[in-house]
Formats: C-alpha cells, sequence, structure tokens
C-alpha cells in the first residue's frame, strides 16, 4: 500500500507541475494571431535633436507614420506593448487584475466590433498610415526580440491600431465614471450638467483631469505676436503620456507636437499656419438605462415586447506572478448599448461617438489643415467624440469650441439620472448640431482659455457667453475649478498680454479663496483646537498662509496637503471630509516625516525619476489645482511626494507679423521615456522644474542644424 500512496502522491505532483507549466504557456499559444498589413516598402529617415526629439521625414506620409513607430519604439517599446496588448483583450497577461479590467472593458465596449463594422469606411490615406505604423511596430519587434514581452503579440495590423482609439476614447469623456460604479454596483455620481426634474449637486472632474489652454490675439498682445499655449496635464508615464515629435513628408504634412503610444499622428501642436490643444471637457454624454427583464434574465422588455439580451463570453487572461490565469466574464447588450449586470438589476448604457471610428480621419486631416475654416469644417464632422479645442492661427484668428458628440434629447425624462430603458422613445438618435455647441471666435477681449472649467467663463467678463445659450438637456457642465479662477482673474486685468505676463500666468501658484477652498479655510479657522497642541499650531501656520504654492511660504507645505483631498472630493461630488481630518491627516504625515509642521515646500514637493545613471531628483512648486499643476503624487518611504500627474507637455507658439511659426516646448522628464541609460531620460527635468522651456526645431534646416543622430529606415516590399 506505501507503494501505491509514494505512486500516487508522484502522480499528483507530476500532474501539478504539468498544470503549473500549462498555466505559464497557455496564454500566447490561445492568443489570436494578427494578420501582417499588405507588403508594401516604406523608407523614413528620423533625425534626432539634441533633446533626443525625432523628427521623422519621408516622401509619402505613409513612409513618416512607420518612422513615428520605429522612433517611439526606440523610446518607449515597453508602453507601446501595453496598448498593443489591451487592443488583443491580452493585457491582463501582462499586467495582471488591472490589466484584466481593461480587457474586460474591450468586450464590454465591443471595440473590435467597431473596428470591424467601420475600418473600411475609414479614407485610404488614413488606413495606409495606420498600416504603416504597425508594420513599424512589427519591424522593431522582429529586430529586438529581447524586449517583446509576451508571446504572440506581433505582428499587428492597421486595425489593431485603430482599435487601441475605440477603447482608450471614450474615456475622455468620462464613461469611467459611469462603467465603474454600475460594475460595482454602487450609486451614480451626480452628473456635472444642470440639473433636470431633480436637483444634484455638480460633479466635477474626476481626480485625475487636468489640462489648461490658452490663446491671445495679436490686438491684445504687446508686440502684434498672435500665440497659443498648451498646457496639458497628463500622467507622466504609461499609455496616455505625450510623446513629443516632429513630422514631415512630401505629401504636405508637417506638424510639431504630441501624440499618444498606439498613435501614427500628434493630437495637439502646430503646422506652418494653425494650432490647436486640447482640454478635458464633461458634457453630459452617457445615459444609463435600468432594463426590465424577464425572470430567465435573458430577455427585457421594451415597448410592451420581450427583445432577446445578447449575451457572449469573454476570456480574461490574469497574471498571477508565473502563472496566467484564464477568468470567463459574461458580456451583454441590448438596442441601447452595452449592459452591465449588478445586484441592483440590468443597466444599458449609450453614449455620444459609439460604434465610430472617424475620430482617425478627423486628426489626420486636422494636422493638415491650413485654415481656419478648413480647421473648423473638419471639426464640424463632430467625428472627435469630445475635449475642448483652443486654436489659434497665423492670421491672427483665436477660438474656442467646447466640442463634443452630446445626444439630441427629448425635453421631459431626467436624463441626469436612471432612465427607463423599457422605452424607445428615450434612446436617441442623433446629435447636438455643430453649430449649438458653445463657441468663441476673435471675442472682444482677445483672449480665450479653458482649466477643465464651464465654457461659459472663457473669454472674459465682457466676452463670456451666457450660460442660458445651451439648454440644460445638453449636459454643459457649469463647475469652475480654482485654476479657471485664476486664470480668469490674471487674464481679465488691463493692459496687453505679452510673452512675459503669458508666462507668468501659466506658472502662477495662486489659489482663489472661492468654492472649497473658501470651504476648507473657513472651516479650519473655525475649530476649536484646545487641548490638542499640535493642530492648534497647524491651525495657525495655516492662518498665515499667503495662498500660494510658490515654496516661498511658511505654511505651503501644510496647504498642499490639505487642498489636494479636498480638491478630490470637490471635483468627484463627494461630500467634502471633515476640515479637522484635512487638517489632521496633514499634520500627522509632517510631523512622522519631517518632524515640523512647517518645512519647505520644495523639501516635500519632488520630481523623482530612476534608478540609473541619469537619476534626478530635483524640487517642485505648484499645487494640486493651480496653474502651475503638480496634481498627483506618489508617497515615497521618505514622506516626500513623487509627482506623477499634472503639467506634462508644455508648448508656446508665436505667430509674429510677416515672420514663420516658432514654437518652444518642454516636457518633466525626456524623449526617451522608459530608456534609463539614455542621456534624455531625464534632461529635460533640470528646465522644467525652473520653469524653462526648450526649443522646438519646427523646420527641416533647424533640425539637422541641430542634430545629434541621422538615420534611414527602411522596410522592402515583399
Amino acid at each position: 500500500m506505501r507503494k501505491w500512496g509514494v505512486r500516487a502522491a508522484v502522480a499528483a505532483a507530476l500532474l501539478l507541475m504539468v498544470v503549473l507549466i500549462g498555466l505559464m504557456v497557455w496564454e500566447p499559444l490561445a492568443a489570436r494571431s494578427a494578420k501582417a498589413p499588405a507588403p508594401r516598402a516604406y523608407q523614413a529617415e528620423i533625425v534626432r535633436d539634441e533633446w533626443g526629439v525625432p523628427h521623422i521625414y519621408g516622401k509619402t506620409d505613409a513612409d513618416v507614420a512607420y518612422g513615428v513607430a520605429l522612433a517611439h519604439a526606440e523610446d518607449d517599446f515597453r508602453t507601446l506593448q501595453d496598448v498593443v496588448a489591451m487592443t488583443r483583450g491580452r493585457y491582463g497577461a501582462l499586467a495582471g487584475e488591472d490589466g484584466a479590467k481593461f480587457d474586460y472593458v474591450l468586450a464590454l465596449l465591443d471595440a473590435r466590433g467597431t473596428v470591424r463594422r467601420n475600418y473600411d469606411k475609414l479614407k485610404p490615406g488614413t488606413r495606409a498610415l495606420l498600416d504603416a505604423y504597425a508594420v513599424g511596430l512589427n519591424d522593431y519587434a522582429a529586430a529586438h526580440p529581447g524586449e517583446v514581452r509576451l508571446g504572440n503579440l506581433f505582428p499587428v495590423n492597421g486595425e489593431d491600431v485603430a482599435t487601441g482609439f475605440a477603447l482608450r476614447q471614450p474615456f475622455f469623456f468620462g464613461l469611467n465614471n459611469t462603467v465603474g460604479p454600475l460594475v460595482a454596483g454602487e450609486t451614480l455620481l451626480p452628473d456635472p450638467g444642470p440639473a433636470l426634474n431633480t436637483p444634484l449637486p455638480d460633479r466635477e472632474a474626476a481626480e485625475h483631469l487636468g489640462s489648461n489652454a490658452f490663446a491671445i490675439a495679436p490686438g491684445r498682445s504687446d508686440d502684434g505676436t498672435t500665440r497659443l499655449v498648451s498646457n496639458s496635464h497628463q500622467p507622466w508615464e504609461g499609455g496616455v503620456a505625450w510623446y513629443e515629435l516632429v513630422v514631415e513628408s512630401g505629401e504636405g504634412w508637417h506638424y510639431a507636437g504630441a501624440n499618444f503610444p498606439g498613435s501614427p499622428f500628434p493630437f495637439l501642436g502646430h503646422n506652418e499656419d494653425l494650432g490647436w490643444t486640447n482640454t478635458v471637457n464633461e458634457p453630459d454624454m452617457v445615459d444609463v438605462y435600468q432594463l426590465a427583464l424577464d425572470d430567465s434574465k435573458t430577455r427585457y422588455r421594451l415597448d410592451g415586447k420581450w427583445l432577446p439580451l445578447q449575451e457572449s463570453t469573454v476570456r480574461l487572461p490574469v497574471r498571477f506572478g508565473p502563472l496566467v490565469i484564464p477568468v470567463t466574464q459574461k458580456v451583454y447588450r441590448s438596442v441601447h448599448g452595452p449592459v452591465i449586470m449588478n445586484d441592483k438589476g440590468a443597466f444599458a448604457f449609450r453614449y455620444g461617438g459609439m460604434d465610430s471610428l472617424a475620430t482617425l480621419d478627423a486628426y489626420y486631416d486636422l494636422n493638415k489643415a491650413k485654415t481656419y475654416a478648413e480647421w473648423q469644417s473638419i471639426l464640424a464632422r463632430q467625428a472627435v467624440p469630445s475635449t475642448n479645442f483652443i486654436y489659434a492661427d497665423k492670421a491672427g484668428n483665436i477660438a474656442y469650441w467646447y466640442n463634443a458628440a452630446i445626444p439630441q434629447r427629448q425635453r421631459g425624462p431626467n436624463w441626469r439620472g436612471v432612465l427607463p430603458g423599457d422605452r424607445s422613445d428615450v434612446i436617441w438618435q442623433s446629435l447636438v448640431p455643430y453649430d449649438s455647441l458653445p463657441h468663441y471666435l476673435n471675442p472682444a477681449s482677445g483672449f480665450v482659455f479653458n482649466a477643465n472649467n464651464t465654457p461659459f467663463v472663457a473669454a472674459g467678463k465682457s466676452s463670456n457667453l451666457d450660460p442660458a445659450s445651451a439648454p440644460p438637456e445638453m449636459g454643459v457642465e457649469l463647475r469652475m475649478t480654482n485654476r479657471a479662477y485664476r486664470a480668469e482673474k490674471l487674464l481679465d486685468e488691463a493692459g496687453p498680454i505679452g510673452r512675459e505676463r503669458l508666462e507668468r500666468i501659466k506658472y502662477d501658484t495662486g489659489w482663489e479663496r472661492a468654492g472649497y477652498v473658501k470651504q476648507v479655510l473657513d472651516g479650519i479657522a473655525a475649530l476649536d483646537l484646545r487641548g490638542e497642541p499640535t493642530l492648534a499650531k497647524a491651525q495657525r501656520i495655516l492662518a498665515g498662509w499667503d495662498l500660494t504654492s510658490d515654496g516661498a511660504g511658511r505654511a505651503d507645505a501644510l496647504a498642499l496637503l490639505i487642498m489636494r483631498p479636498a480638491m478630490g472630493d470637490s471635483y468627484s461630488g463627494k461630500p467634502l471630509r471633515p476640515v479637522k481630518t484635512l487638517l489632521a491627516d496633514a499634520a500627522d504625515h509632517l510631523m512622522t516625516h519631517f518632524g515640523r509642521l512647517d518645512p519647505p515646500l520644495q523639501d516635500i514637493l519632488r520630481l523623482r525619476r530612476g534608478p540609473g545613471r541619469y537619476t534626478v531628483d530635483l524640487p517642485l512648486d505648484g499645487g494640486s489645482d493651480t496653474l502651475r499643476a503638480s496634481t498627483l503624487w506618489d508617497v515615497e518611504p521618505d514622506g516626500r511626494l513623487k509627482v506623477k500627474h499634472g503639467d506634462s507637455y508644455v508648448m508656446f507658439v508665436e505667430w509674429a507679423p510677416g515672420k514663420p511659426v516658432v514654437s518652444q516646448s518642454i516636457q518633466p522628464f525626456g524623449a526617451a521615456t522608459t530608456r534609463p541609460g539614455s542621456v534624455h531620460f531625464t534632461d529635460q527635468a533640470p528646465l522644467f522644474v525652473q520653469h524653462k522651456l526648450k526649443p522646438v526645431h519646427f523646420t527641416r534646416a533647424d533640425a539637422l542644424a541641430n542634430a545629434v543622430s541621422r538615420k534611414v529606415v527602411t522596410h522592402p516590399a515583399k
């Protein structure tokens, strides 16, 4: 019997070993293989300037797109692989449970189905661009097999690149604020638009959203120059971190700006004639419907009829250490759109821009627009579902469009709440006309701006639009941010707005005593802290705060720690946490890590990047809701705050009278975003913390005069 017991134990151990090995290797073997793009020859030249920024040249636009992929892969192939894995529903195999959430959303939104239905509707030139970009990624992967992190991830094709857009695009207007609570079975946060039928508190942007943008007309400047400032607030690393580049082709594509990993073209910046930048807006573009299911939960009622609930099963790969576990999830759809089941029932949602890839054509065309009329006509397609556009051009025009694919809704239903899913009359089928969206063109004030605030505060008190001009059914947000209060105050002051004044405004670290800032300061001042000496001292220090985050004041560090969570509560629509808790948490952090309540701000707020040869650890200024933005951070073991989100890609663009366009830019780190062995891993950081910019070498002659490397990359036709 003992012999049989030993044999059984050995057999069990072998079986376990086989299972474990299977869980280590099954995922790449089971993954769907993509068909590589059709054979075609490409040739591009990649010139890198003294900052490592790639300037990509080619005879055709497709040649340039091929070079864009290779250049970006040289600097950040790791993140590009994350994006590719997301488009394949395989991100969980790289990033574990967090990655699997993206894979679930890919299936829930039917992003690949959107591409299958719409890819052939794209212009041939756009498809050629996407394929060329995919070939560049494939060539880099083939030449660097040791960097490939997931088996069978390559080759990719243009449809894979397009899927990345279909997946990520809806989250820029806050779809996550609907999907997340529905999946968790939580109460939806109130919508940022005006209330309908029942009063609801405004919900400001999610904590991580941000950006500032400014355009100054030549008549308001001090030298006749038209100026545009792009000041996006994005994560400093990852799939939506900016990557700077300059592109130029023999087919008239010449643009300087930045894109996200997975894109063959820039999303903001300028060409010879015009430029634009974006800020996140939060129009009410999502409607939620509660379905009436039958007892079997396989049918839902609509206009008195029972319709089948579409159901499919998706297998999510979830990495746990060396193992990848297959987890199955159900995905549902109704005529309304995607459906989420939770303990409270079945909820469908519908959003502007659903089942469309038209944004790919639009951004490509915007890159090549030459006049305001041409640029505006592209935007008027309503192919880009959301984001504010701040515009300027060499002719001296400035403009602001509250761009959004807002559903055309009837009056009556409470569109801010959960709608009945059994009525087809509340399933909208069209969008609010483009011309009805809030917008400004050459306002009398001579400036436009946005800081993630209502579009009805954008051009100074003399030129602002009336909020009543937008029906409440549109759901245009009415919120103000501290950044917006500051920008309006500083821009509306008398006198010309020249370059020096504009830089002071952009890097302003001030706070206005308004909104949640006033509520917190007044609340802390009113606390009775007798018997609590540490908190009483913190209260006295905060009372002397000069309402800046410039690092010069004694209270700056304390205020920074207090205002960040208060801003988060306010922006997400949650009740503000008790002011005593805010004060106590900030005081505890400072005493624990610094032994004092008033350490210099520069000692606590840091730009850190490393480890490696080019590690940096530099002091920062700014706050979570100041125009100089240090928005989010990780708390390090030494108590320092390692900023990871805030001012990211900054660009100043100028058209002086009779002169070619000139621009300068800066990034927090450098061009080689995940290459710690490169000097360009952190070479821009010292300028960034000093509020300084570097030149953008827009022309080929300028780029070659400042080149540190040049090479030609080719892909032969097969």
